[in-house]
């Protein structure tokens, strides 16, 4: 007897220790998994925080009556009065080198904010005013600490002249970092200081909007048939195979699939947000059927008898009780569907939504472009200016997936029924 006690506490210590060292193994699992998604959010926020700040510079430039008239400012020349000011500030600028290097002080699209400045304020002709015109991306960069005054001046793209002029600016206080408004209101440009993510937005928003109205009711009456109405036979277990493969299948396939379809089959615009949306419904439908059939098959077979027992047809207990329960589940299937499709962009670019797009797009026939292509167009420009922009651009992103994984979690949450 005593034999078997020792026996079976051996057994239970043993049990005990590996139950232990499991739950060590989980817990380092879950540190580790915690410690790279700091890393990556960590460094991704540290490149990509100082896009949201711009560098600016005060000029007091005159606005001459003779030369602008307040009902044409909008085809008014800016351009030559903004060199003249500059000109006036270092007037023992002679060379034409250092005269491209002291405009290139300020951004090229400089005489439009003063432009749109004036527009808004016609009084202002006639007088001398002060303007707050954006840097270059270059001098943007050195503000930033981004370039190194130890290197020779052929190794930086700012030269030593200029770093004089800039040191002399801010002595004067005409130096000014601001919340870079344009970096969110904005669309896409060549130059990174003038570049924004707003277009990709409202692009990605609108591609989205056409996703929803065109999968959500078709992958929710499709997983109603194949729940409740379909036979089950041979028939119906090719169906839902074909459709659990189909989630997954290689994005990029759905890319090819709309190029072939709906851009040379159809002619439908190309780089418009109509069949970017069409592309990712074809993307999410299987991820709709399959999260849809789930909710489906967790409402409890007590709810479809007790509406048979009082008379209700086979059509009135699906919709009027069984898909009413099941509905906050299919929601929230349907926003992690398009929270994924938000980040897609193999397909897009097989359709063409990876063109250069300045305008920000008003309707889904609109030429545009999405945000996860816009990340991968900066990615892949040379220019300092854009790498910021492009950790920036991804912040934006993180944010839009998280709060769409936050209104299904809530959505779920609310609506939701315990049985």
């Amino acid at each position: 007897m005593t034999n078997i006690f020792k026996v079976r506490g051996g057994n239970n210590l043993k049990r005990h220790k590996v139950e232990k060292r499991f739950r060590v193994y989980g817990m380092i699992a879950i540190a580790t998994s915690l410690a790279f998604l700091v890393i990556m959010v960590g460094s991704i926020t540290l490149r990509g925080a100082p896009a949201f700040k711009q560098s600016f510079i005060k000029i007091e430039m005159h606005i001459p009556a003779e030369k602008f008239n307040k009902n044409a400012l909008q085809n008014s020349r800016f351009v030559s009065y903004l060199k003249e000011t500059l000109r006036a500030m270092y007037p023992d600028v002679k060379t034409r080198k250092d005269k491209k290097q002291l405009f290139r002080l300020v951004s090229s699209n400089a005489e439009y904010t003063i432009r749109d400045a004036v527009i808004a304020n016609p009084e202002l002709i006639g007088k001398t005013h002060n303007f707050w015109v954006r840097t270059s991306s270059d001098i943007d960069m050195y503000l930033k600490g981004y370039v190194d005054e130890n290197l020779p001046q052929s190794e930086r793209r700012i030269s030593d002249q200029q770093v004089k002029w800039i040191a002399d600016l801010k002595k004067a206080n005409r130096i000014e970092v601001r919340f870079n408004t344009q970096f969110l209101t904005g669309g896409d440009s060549r130059e990174p200081e003038q570049a924004g993510v707003f277009g990709a937005v409202i692009g990605s928003a609108l591609s989205l909007f056409v996703c929803f109205i065109i999968a959500f009711p078709i992958g929710v009456l499709a997983a109603v048939y194949l729940e409740e109405f379909a036979t089950k036979n041979k028939i119906s277990r090719i169906f839902e195979v074909n459709i659990n493969n189909l989630a997954a299948v290689p994005s990029i396939v759905f890319g090819l699939l709309g190029l072939a379809i709906f851009l040379n089959f159809f002619g439908l615009p190309r780089s418009t947000p109509l069949v970017g949306g069409l592309v990712l419904a074809l993307m999410t439908l299987p991820t709709i059927i399959i999260a849809s059939r789930a909710s489906l098959r967790a409402v409890p077979p007590s709810i479809r008898e007790a509406a048979i027992g009082l008379g209700a047809s086979k059509v009135q207990t699906t919709f009027h009780h069984v898909v009413p329960l099941a509905m906050p589940g299919m929601l929230t299937g349907t926003i992690l569907g398009m929270a994924q499709a938000l980040g897609e962009t193999a397909p897009l670019l097989m359709i063409g939504m990876v063109a250069f797009i300045v305008d920000v797009p008003t309707s889904i026939t609109d030429a545009a472009t999405a945000l996860p292509v816009q990340i991968f167009l900066w990615a892949d420009s040379p220019e300092r200016g854009f790498m910021e922009k492009t950790s920036a651009a991804i912040i934006v992103l993180l944010m839009f997936l998280v709060l769409m994984n936050l209104a299904a979690i809530i959505l779920r949450r609310r609506l939701e029924r315990r049985w």
